[in-house]
């Protein structure tokens, strides 16, 4: 049975300006980061990029602080979706907005390094066989910077079976990517899998991509952040791993994999933040 969507006009929002990267970020309740997040898009030795932010409804600053930004700059454009949709739908509305060549993601609680734009925009002009790019990144909290974390170099779609082959905010992909595949679905199961069935739909398509090693991006990781975790959302996580086994064709033998989000979702958030910021480091 074909999953119902909720569904969004890819083609009803179209930016003037013209860039060579569009940058796209969904924000809601971020007032206390943004600043730092936004800041270091504007100090990207790369000149040619619009940053296109879309508030989910938040309920603090958020919105008022992006709407300074936009004032002030004119490759900076933020959006506001009348309900809180969640981020699927509102990256497909910056998605919808976006003019550029490739397509940058950034999440609102991470930082940019200042040449991350420039060294992705030069590897994809170099090598057209990629489709995305991404990198490694920083870990970091409230108290600074934690280890780094490695991304595979060369990612497979057999990554998938036990984690994501891109860290989601560090990616750059070619624009006819993100059209080819019709943007982000929105549906119950994706909520907060958004990326993991981006990356299932990619593969299945025959795309491909690659991991810059070099950090490019400092990566937002708190204990508050695993807090998070419920067991709807590991359900979720488990219809999205299960919708993308049997896309890609994975042999019964891997469906085990499938209950790894419900499993984790019963460790405690400390063990699984101890986890995270100790085991899952420099390699």
């Amino acid at each position: 049975m074909k999953e119902k969507q909720d569904t969004f006009d890819m083609n009803q929002e179209r930016g003037a300006t013209m860039a060579t990267v569009s940058v796209i970020m969904g924000i809601y309740n971020c007032a206390d980061t943004l600043p730092q997040c936004v800041d270091s898009i504007l100090a990207q030795t790369y000149p040619d990029w619009e940053l296109i932010m879309c508030d989910d409804c938040s309920k603090d600053d958020t919105y008022d602080i992006a709407s300074k930004y936009a004032q002030k700059y004119d490759n900076i454009v933020v959006l506001r979706n009348e309900k809180n949709y969640k981020l699927a739908y509102t990256l497909n509305r910056c998605l919808a907005y976006a003019n550029g060549k490739y397509i940058a993601r950034m999440d609102a609680d991470d930082i940019s390094l200042p040449t991350r734009f420039e060294k992705q925009v030069a590897f994809l002009d170099g090598h057209p066989e990629y489709h995305v790019v991404g990198s490694s990144v920083i870990v970091f909290d409230e108290t600074g910077d934690k280890l780094i974390r490695k991304s595979t170099e060369h990612p497979v779609k057999e990554c998938l079976k036990k984690t994501v082959p891109f860290t989601h905010p560090t990616i750059m992909m070619r624009k006819e990517v993100y059209d080819v595949l019709g943007g982000y679905q929105v549906l119950k199961r994706t909520n907060r899998c958004e990326d993991r069935d981006l990356w299932f739909r990619f593969f299945a398509e025959g795309f491909g991509g690659y991991n810059i090693q070099e950090p490019l991006l400092k990566y937002h990781e708190s204990l508050s952040d695993y807090k998070k975790r419920n067991l709807k959302s590991a359900w979720q996580g488990a219809q999205t791993r299960l919708y993308g086994y049997r896309l890609l064709h994975f042999p019964l033998s891997d469906y085990p994999y499938l209950v790894r989000p419900i499993i984790s979702a019963l460790v405690p958030d400390k063990v699984m933040y101890y986890y995270q910021k100790n085991l899952r480091g420099k390699r």
